[in-house]
């Protein structure tokens, strides 16, 4: 009970901080990880436009082997072939309330061109992590981004 109590206390000092320096917690750079391999794979920079949230690549990480600056060949929409480096994969994501989470948004995976459903929460355990889960339907998969 303890430990719950002190995490809440964290997480409240931590949300106070923010809503008197005007800052929205999902805003700046995360560090995203591959969920299958655990390899850190980009940084996405998300940004505020009239109250949605947006994420765009701004580096990547690629192995030697790979295509150091691969286009979106598989996209469907208007991504299609357009360089990966500098895309918008996270559109349209709004704030649940006052809550740490942000939901109702679409995220593309641009390895396969598909746009998933998203939902993102900060940890409330650590404030520096962002969950980010794209779904269709009820199969979805969750990936760990970390604050850069």
């Amino acid at each position: 009970m303890k430990q719950f109590q002190g995490v809440l206390f964290a997480l409240v000092f931590w949300a106070i901080q923010l809503s008197a320096s005007g800052q929205t917690p999902i805003l700046g750079r995360w560090k995203t990880i591959d969920d299958e391999t655990g390899r850190v794979k980009s940084i996405v920079e998300i940004s505020e436009r009239e109250g949605k949230y947006f994420g765009t690549i701004v580096e990547l990480f690629m192995l030697p082997e790979e295509d150091q600056d691969p286009n979106c060949d598989l996209c469907e929409d208007d991504r299609k072939d357009q360089r990966v480096l500098g895309m918008e994969i996270v559109r349209d994501m709004e704030q649940d309330g006052q809550s740490l989470e942000w939901e109702d948004g679409t995220i593309c995976d641009p390895n396969n061109g598909k746009v998933y459903e998203c939902n993102m929460w900060i940890n409330p355990e650590n404030l520096n992590e962002l969950k980010v889960r794209g779904y269709i339907l009820f199969l979805f998969r969750t990936q760990t981004w970390l604050r850069v």
